[in-house]
């Protein structure tokens, strides 16, 4: 990875049609950062800009590229799909490959889950597992976790409780409550009243800040919900796909949820997809007659390319065993950092499960650290974590992000075919960072331009 490549190197300039017509804002943001640069080629754990750098992907589109950028056995089944010119939107057949990949999905995640009903991503998945829960318990209130992130849609965005991603779009859904993640006592009192069709939860907050739950916490979630008639969903979207490990990240807590929401990585990161699975007696509450046997459906849902690579995808984590590289590979990048990163004040905990892993920083206690830092942390709480974040990916190139709704945790999800060679850069990287932040003043000085910048656009 190279260093000390300049702003101007790294920056490109957008594209006016893209700017002018799509979103401005988002590059305006990417100049601000110096992070719009236009990539050529991205194949596996590496992207390549159109001005001859080598980055390394540490982010996996947030858990979309769990086989890797552009694996070639999925393009190639791709290909084949494409060239056999079959039904890919007939809508008014028996999509084949749709049971194909339900049966494996099922045999995969195991349980009860029987029936799969497939959509184009995340959001629209939690949308159908709102329905779907209405429709089996005929109650109306669902239940979520405090600082979740279930998607962008109004449904999934009801989930989500007062945060910025809500702001400014009205009311959303009536009857949702959320309890705080990981307090039982809470969720029984609200339980025990009955009227929760059912309650969505992460088995590990990503956007909060890679939570991970007390090992007890979901199997207790589950006991709950049976006993109260409310349905137990989880919504696997960053951590299914063995992202942490297991096939799903219930597996390693041995819970047997109601329904689990699927996506991201779900189709090599190529073709727009999401799965939620559940059972036959829930799938039978909403498919209940002929009148109503397309009650809920869209129009993407099943066709054929969605459907090949989700296939596909499933050959390849399985084939290459990506399960068990996840858990071997996060436990070695979590070994790494503890031990890099152990003498630094201002890191405060690496946690994670598989290749989900979360660097977490706080507040310095060294008087000049300190006054920089809580400076900073008032003009944007976000400032911080985002020096960071641009000081790797412009010193030492590699891609990664902090998250959406704690932004003192840095999460690392690298693909899970990264070697432990690029886990050592990362690590490498990361040190190299830190040692900036916590003796040169560049860092301070940096993060002062970043001020400038953002106050003069």
């Amino acid at each position: 990875m190279g260093e000390g490549v300049s702003t101007a190197t790294l920056a490109s300039v957008a594209d006016s049609s893209y700017a002018d017509h799509v979103n401005p804002q988002w590059v305006r943001l990417l100049n601000l950062l110096d992070m719009n640069v236009s990539y050529e080629r991205c194949v596996g754990t590496e992207l390549f800009t159109i001005g001859g750098r080598q980055m390394l992907d540490f982010l996996s589109g947030y858990c979309v590229h769990n086989t890797g950028h552009n694996h070639p056995r999925i393009i190639a089944a791709l290909q084949d799909e494409l060239e056999g010119r079959g039904p890919a939107m007939l809508q008014s057949h028996v999509p084949e490959l749709a049971g194909e990949l339900a049966q494996r999905l099922i045999k995969l995640c195991g349980g009860a889950l029987n029936k799969v009903f497939f959509a184009s991503s995340g959001s629209e998945g939690v949308e159908a597992a709102i329905k779907f829960s209405r429709a089996h318990t005929r109650r109306n209130g669902l239940l979520y976790a405090e600082n979740a992130f279930h998607g962008l849609t109004c449904g999934a965005l009801s989930l989500m409780g007062g945060t910025t991603w809500s702001e400014g779009f009205g009311p959303l859904l009536a009857g949702t409550e959320s309890v705080p993640f990981g307090d039982l006592e809470r969720l029984e009192s609200k339980l025990a009243t009955r009227k929760f069709a059912a309650f969505f939860v992460e088995p590990i907050q990503s956007e909060a800040g890679i939570r991970i739950p007390e090992a007890n916490y979901l199997s207790s979630v589950q006991a709950l919900c049976r006993k109260y008639g409310t349905l137990f969903v989880l919504d696997e979207v960053q951590t299914g796909l063995h992202r942490t490990g297991p096939f799903l990240a219930a597996h390693r807590f041995g819970v047997e949820p109601d329904m689990v929401v699927l996506a991201k990585a779900l189709s090599g990161g190529l073709i727009p997809i999401g799965a939620v699975l559940m059972s036959d007696e829930i799938y039978r509450s909403t498919y209940s007659s002929l009148q109503r046997a397309l009650i809920h459906t869209s129009t993407f849902s099943e066709n054929g390319l969605a459907m090949r690579a989700g296939v596909a995808t499933l050959d390849m984590l399985e084939e290459e065993k990506l399960g068990k590289r996840s858990e071997a590979s996060g436990e070695l990048l979590r070994n790494l950092l503890r031990q890099s990163l152990s003498n630094y004040e201002m890191v405060k905990d690496i946690r994670g499960a598989g290749l989900l892993c979360g660097i977490e920083f706080q507040a310095p206690s060294k008087l000049s650290l300190r006054l920089a830092f809580e400076s900073f942390k008032r003009i944007h709480p976000a400032m911080f974590g985002q020096m960071i974040v641009m000081r790797l990916f412009r010193r030492h190139g590699i891609l990664t992000q902090i998250c959406g709704n704690n932004f003192m945790v840095l999460k690392a999800a690298p693909p899970l075919i990264v070697s432990e060679a690029q886990i050592v850069s990362f690590v490498e990287a990361v040190e190299r960072v830190m040692d900036d932040v916590h003796s040169s003043s560049t860092f301070w000085s940096d993060a002062l331009g970043l001020v400038r910048r953002t106050v003069n656009i």
